[in-house]
């Protein structure tokens, strides 16, 4: 056996001797270590008949700790426990001797994903399937290195004020801004890292515009991910650089250009290059997938995802009724936004009941499919549009729409609305001004919302 598997046999079997040495250090060894991080069978029956003693309420020592081993079928010798006993003069330094073996332990563990990872290369097994399982046994075994290590009042203030001093540097990582200062103020400052978002409107509102301006805001400075699920990726960078021109998507997608909108396009193309933003090309993905193309992004910030509804089932729920496997995708988009530590902002569509409704400003009770979406969301924002449902003779197409958006939910804060304006033929949003000296100088399809 190398020396180095020596060595961490021996830390592990110095884990032991100080359990036999002394009680005290086992509270302290279980929150890290479980039986199947021992390698060798007889220091793994040991721990078992340890943790079992404790259970029980019996005295824990080494005469006990072997009686009951022994009891529980393990064949080990007095012989052996005194070994153990002698090998470790002190418990003082167990906590080193369980850093140790847990690292061995992952270690073998990402030696058996590698193996599987070769079986199902070797065996010809789609490549997505592989990555997918891949993904999540790496994100398994990321949990299993800190999985049972209590966080003491200590380490949850020293998280804390970790989190105060980088806001107080302007050095603030713990969330992403949208870019949009009236949205920004409502959230707080912005999503917060692990926070699951969702956008919510009718079809046709905004939600994939707005979404796409936010990420290009943040793609100016840090990665983004969006994952479309509606549009193709000429279609996406027809509407980005309608924005950055005034173009229309139309025109830019279906009709001839003149020379110098072909130089804005040119440019504008290079420039919308320059940001760090990234997408994907299938048509349905998982949420799987999702987690796999953003593990690929080094630095990402923001997964944008376009949209819920589209989001593909595993395999295994999709005999399931669409409210059980919908309620299995919204908690696993919520695991994925903890286990990458980044927003995840996902857009939803509504019921059609609200059209039904005399008001028709959406409530969180119009969420599709499932009350888990509401219920693991960390934020849900609501766009609304008085002229989407206006006579379309008396709204000026020349003139941006009223947006409003309104945080209908907000885990970490208080909620509210604001207002921007929506060019819709140039799918660009902006901030608005909130004042007018006359009501005359406020365009028709302003005034069918409530003054401002």
């Amino acid at each position: 056996m190398p020396e180095v598997h020596r060595l961490d046999l021996m830390a592990e079997q110095s884990v032991i001797g100080a359990i036999l040495l002394t009680d005290r250090c086992l509270t302290d060894v279980e929150r890290e270590l479980r039986p199947t991080d021992f390698r060798l069978e007889g220091d793994r029956a040991l721990y078992e008949a340890a943790l079992a003693l404790e259970r029980d309420g019996e005295k824990v020592d080494s005469v006990t700790i072997l009686d009951r081993a022994r009891k529980m079928g393990a064949q080990i010798s007095r012989q052996y426990v005194l070994e153990l006993m002698e090998l470790t003069p002190t418990a003082a330094n167990v906590m080193e001797y369980v850093r140790l073996v847990k690292e061995e332990s992952l270690r073998a563990a990402m030696m058996e994903t590698a193996d599987r990872i070769r079986e199902g290369v070797e065996g010809r097994e789609p490549p997505s399937a592989v990555l997918s399982a891949a993904g999540q046994r790496l994100d398994a075994l990321a949990s299993q290195s800190s999985l049972g290590r209590l966080v003491t009042p200590a380490d949850s203030f020293l998280a804390f004020f970790r989190q105060r001093d980088a806001v107080e540097a302007g050095d603030a990582r713990g969330y992403v801004c949208t870019g949009y200062m009236a949205l920004d103020e409502l959230l707080g400052g912005g999503m917060l890292n692990s926070g699951l978002y969702l956008l919510a409107a009718r079809p046709g509102m905004g939600k994939t515009t707005l979404a796409l301006n936010i990420a290009d805001r943040v793609a100016q400075t840090d990665p983004v991910l969006f994952i479309s699920l509606e549009m193709d990726t000429e279609q996406l960078a027809a509407k980005r650089i309608s924005r950055e021109t005034g173009i229309p998507t139309q025109k830019l997608l279906m009709q001839p250009l003149t020379e110098p909108e072909e130089a804005k396009v040119s440019q504008a193309a290079k420039s919308l290059a320059s940001l760090t933003f990234y997408s994907n090309e299938a048509p349905t993905v998982t949420v799987d997938d999702i987690g796999t193309l953003a593990r690929s992004i080094g630095g990402l910030r923001l997964i944008v995802v376009d949209y819920f509804g589209k989001i593909l089932p595993p395999a295994a729920s999709r005999r399931a009724g669409r409210v059980e496997y919908t309620t299995e995708i919204s908690g696993a988009l919520k695991n994925l936004a903890r286990t990458l530590r980044l927003p995840i902002l996902t857009l939803c569509q509504l019921n059609r009941e609200v059209e039904g409704r005399q008001i028709k400003r959406p409530q969180l009770s119009d969420l599709r499919d499932t009350g888990a979406l509401e219920q693991d969301a960390d934020g849900v924002i609501f766009l609304y549009r008085e002229d989407y449902y206006a006579d379309r003779s008396t709204v000026d197409p020349n003139v941006p729409s009223l947006l409003e958006v309104d945080l209908a939910k907000n885990r970490h804060g208080g909620v509210g609305s604001c207002k921007l304006a929506f060019a819709l033929a140039s799918s660009r949003i902006t901030g608005m001004s909130y004042r007018r000296a006359k009501r005359e100088e406020i365009p028709e399809q302003f005034r069918l919302g409530e003054e401002f």
